[in-house]
């Protein structure tokens, strides 16, 4: 082993042993709460990014914390309780992992802080924070309220298919407002009709698409992560069947045959927000982290839905993307 190699491992090891060094200095074991909408199966890969993300910074499960996690299984109405289950636990923090587990934790308690995944809200708006600086109560984390990204996605449709008239847009009205109101606005700019289309539960979905076909549509912009994650499938498929060239905000829903995704990586969010958990077992005061917002975004393109769409990406999109899906 050269001298640099070895440098190299000592440095690393020393590092590794000071963070758990760090994360034990207190004896205790921490009691960290999951909150999701979605099942295990859809959300196992993104609850082991979050564990790495605590690993990262030197904290073990089973040694310096107990992970309780609750799912929904897309049942949204069962958040509350098992928002409760995790506050009469007396977790040490609850990572809320949708819009709706947000305010459902909200509910069940006041004190234990909350470490918020929301892309789906404006926090401010909704109550959560009283400003992004300084959110001043028990809630922080990640939200993605930025009504401009809608505007680009519309803008990427408008580039597939550019005879686009009418768009259709699936989400959920009490969480997607701002979404909603930035697509009529880009939708005016680029002479493009908006059609908002209701889906909070897998019944609205058929309806929806049936209210689009009558309306002729030919583009649908998908909003509610938390919802679609768990139907990414029939949504596209019902899309393949009625024509409908789609965009969503994440790169699963293409991996599950969507045409397209304009937004964030939800691996490296889930990773991300472990370091907010881990300021706040450090003593940091929730009202006192900024909440953040991404900064990056991706671009995918599936190629085979567009074949079946009948569709021809532009090469100068392709070139743009930053996964292309054959």
């Amino acid at each position: 082993m050269n001298r640099r190699a070895f440098i190299t491992m000592v440095g690393g090891s020393i590092l590794a042993r000071s963070l758990a060094s760090e994360a034990q200095q207190t004896g205790k074991v921490w009691r960290i709460g999951s909150l999701s909408q979605t099942s295990p199966a859809v959300g196992a890969i993104y609850t082991e990014a979050f564990l790495q993300g605590l690993r990262e910074s030197g904290y073990i499960e089973g040694r310096d914390f107990i992970f309780e996690m609750r799912y929904a299984g897309g049942r949204f109405e069962r958040l509350p309780d098992l928002a409760a289950e995790l506050a009469g636990l007396k977790v040490d923090v609850i990572f809320a992992r949708s819009s709706r587990a947000v305010t459902a934790a909200r509910g069940a308690t006041g004190t234990i802080p909350i470490v918020a995944l929301d892309l789906e809200s404006d926090p401010v708006v909704m109550g959560f924070v009283a400003s992004l600086a300084r959110p001043g109560g028990n809630i922080t984390g990640w939200f993605l309220d930025l009504p401009e990204l809608m505007g680009k996605q519309l803008e990427l449709l408008k580039e597939v298919v550019p005879e686009l008239s009418r768009v259709a847009v699936l989400g959920d009205s009490a969480i997607n407002a701002s979404h909603f109101k930035a697509v009529e606005g880009a939708g005016r700019a680029l002479g493009v009709r908006v059609q908002a289309l209701e889906a909070r539960r897998s019944k609205d979905l058929g309806i929806a698409f049936d209210a689009a076909t009558r309306e002729r549509a030919r583009g649908m912009i998908v909003f509610s992560p938390s919802f679609t994650f768990l139907h990414n499938a029939l949504i596209s498929d019902l899309a393949a069947k009625n024509k409908l060239a789609t965009i969503s905000i994440v790169k699963e829903f293409v991996e599950a045959g969507g045409l397209m995704a304009y937004g964030v990586n939800l691996w490296d969010l889930h990773r991300r927000c472990a370091a907010y958990v881990v300021k706040i077992l450090k003593g940091a005061k929730p009202g006192e982290l900024p909440v953040e917002r991404p900064a990056r975004f991706e671009f995918i393109v599936n190629l085979k839905a567009a074949k079946a769409l009948g569709l021809t990406i532009p090469q100068t999109l392709l070139q743009r993307a930053d996964e292309v899906i054959q």
